[in-house]
């Protein structure tokens, strides 16, 4: 049993081998954006991961953005396209992108009578899309605040 985790431990820690002429990229990763301070105006949804509990999205209704942290950059993309119900200045679906990353947000959102300026996200998915890549569907849930 030590010497099958020991070997697992080994292969994990060698790197991969790339294959002359292979062409396949590995899928980007969206890590924690880190502490996010409420915009000047209008509301954001912060969007935690639903495993580990990470920031790693915030969208602002006003300015039009997300703000995510792929391959461990914080970037903001501009929002593209947006449509059905939603509340707050935000969509059911908005789509952002940036470079050639387009990444879709779909979530629910619910208001609670005991949030004065906000509401709830109790579940939502991040879908990034790269051409040449793999898509992302992250799964998270979380917050709007509004000033």
């Amino acid at each position: 049993m030590m010497l099958l985790l020991i070997a697992a431990a080994v292969q994990a820690a060698t790197p991969a081998k790339t294959v002359p002429g292979d062409t396949t990229k590995s899928p980007a990763t969206l890590g924690p954006i880190g502490k996010q301070a409420m915009p000047a105006r209008g509301c954001a949804a912060y969007l935690w991961s639903t495993g580990d509990r990470a920031l790693v999205a915030m969208a602002t209704a006003d300015s039009a953005r997300l703000r995510l942290a792929v391959d461990g950059k914080p970037v903001d993309y501009a929002r593209v396209d947006e449509a059905g119900p939603g509340g707050y200045g935000f969509a059911g679906v908005t789509t952002y992108r940036g470079g050639d990353l387009t990444v879709a947000l779909d979530m629910t959102i619910v208001t609670r009578e005991d949030l004065a300026s906000g509401a709830m996200v109790p579940n939502a998915t991040l879908r990034l899309e790269r051409p040449g890549r793999d898509t992302i569907v992250l799964p998270v849930a979380g917050m709007i605040g509004c000033v």
